[in-house]
């Protein structure tokens, strides 16, 4: 989840290392062994086959859990197997940290517009990733989506830690407030209702980056909610935490697995280290080009992408000094993947015959973030994106640097 103005603090931090490095020794946090090279693909959290995918690592098993959702949603809906159902729809939410209120805002103010569908597929990233639970459960859940975004507060987000967690700690804050926050959200009756859309042939994957073994991993969030797992709760609040985990910035979150008889422990941080958006693998939909190319039926897909941020350079007149040159470098990057996530986004879509849509903020807001996670600044985003989704948002069919 990424906090502008807190990383030049981070960068203040690693530029004080010399005079902290002359400290007395101190011991750094303890972990668990890392899953062995190339074995994570086959550790377990839960014991559960489909709990979560490697699409670095081949998509056959993501592509597999795809085809079974569609047969469980023929279930559902009392669909034979050889008939076309009904166009089905997706939705992408990605990182943006306080910007998050955006997407929030936007979607109850569709909810109030009307129109807006029950989705098969949700996907989220860092802050997309606490939205996306409420949107993968519909309307009935806009009052905790709102909550989220309008009565968060920095208390409830993290708490400060010393000047010298840059060199002997984990990360410069200390995450606990933002997951006892997501622990109370996400209750038990939360994960039974995500358990059921499940059952009905609904998807919910959330993104984090394994740091050990340096790819992404899905989390299938519907299957674990539907496991009845008595650790399930507890594990989908850890998942959403780490995806959240600006590294550096957030402790990761360490997880216990399973391989082969043996406990090891992998660490987790934010999805956006690798992606700020996501929506299928490309080769996940190979069958379905194949099926294009040779005139054959396919379902009607509509893929609706939420960037929580802007889309256009914002321009800032950079002092000639290391952190402010640094910081806005990594401004610079990260705004730079955002734009690269959904041009690969709509190129995906042209090519599978998917319908794309784009939402995004746009350069009437103009409203300056003060200090990470102000409640002004997300209340106002929110407000933003509730007015234009109450209005009937008018979704971009393109990049907007494409037309």
């Amino acid at each position: 989840m990424p906090i502008p103005l807190t990383r030049r603090r981070l960068m203040g931090f690693a530029a004080s290392g010399g005079a902290a490095a002359m400290l007395p020794g101190c011991a750094g946090p303890d972990r668990g062994p890392g899953v062995p090279m190339g074995d994570a693909k086959h550790a377990s959290v839960l014991g559960i086959p489909n709990e979560r995918f490697f699409p670095l690592s081949g998509v056959g098993p993501l592509e597999a859990e795809f085809v079974d959702a569609v047969g469980r949603l023929h279930r559902t809906l009392g669909i034979p197997a050889a008939q076309a159902i009904p166009e089905l729809q997706l939705l992408a939410i990605s990182g943006g940290g306080e910007n998050g209120a955006f997407g929030a805002g936007l979607l109850c103010g569709w909810t109030e517009h009307g129109g807006r569908p029950i989705f098969e597929l949700v996907t989220g990233i860092s802050a997309g990733s606490l939205i996306a639970p409420f949107a993968y459960l519909g309307p009935d859940y806009d009052p905790q989506l709102s909550t989220v975004y309008t009565q968060l507060t920095p208390e409830k987000v993290l708490t400060k830690r010393g000047f010298t967690a840059a060199l002997f700690d984990d990360a410069l804050t200390d995450n606990q407030p933002l997951f006892k926050t997501i622990s109370n959200y996400m209750t038990d009756e939360i994960v039974v209702a995500m358990g059921k859309a499940y059952d009905q042939g609904r998807l919910l994957l959330v993104a984090s980056t394994d740091l050990d073994a340096q790819q992404p991993v899905f989390w299938n969030i519907g299957a674990i909610a539907r496991s009845s797992h008595p650790q399930a709760r507890d594990t989908i609040c850890r998942i959403l935490l780490a995806s959240a985990a600006m590294p550096g910035i957030f402790p990761p979150s360490m997880i216990d697995v399973t391989f082969d008889g043996k406990r090891y422990q992998e660490m987790h941080v934010d999805g956006g280290a690798i992606a700020q958006t996501f929506l299928y693998p490309e080769s996940v939909m190979r069958l379905r080009r194949e099926r294009i190319a040779r005139g054959e039926q396919v379902l009607q897909l509509k893929a609706y992408v939420i960037r929580n941020g802007r889309l256009d350079p914002e321009w800032a007149d950079v002092e000639r000094r290391t952190l402010p040159i640094a910081e806005r470098a990594i401004a610079t990057m990260t705004t730079g993947s955002g734009f690269n996530d959904v041009l690969r986004i709509y190129s995906n879509t042209q090519r599978d015959d998917v319908g794309f849509n784009l939402a995004y903020i746009d350069i009437d807001f103009t409203m300056k973030l003060p200090q990470p996670f102000d409640p002004g600044y997300m209340r106002a985003l929110y407000d933003y994106g509730y007015q234009r989704g109450r209005a009937g948002y008018v979704w971009a069919h393109k990049p907007p640097f494409l037309s």
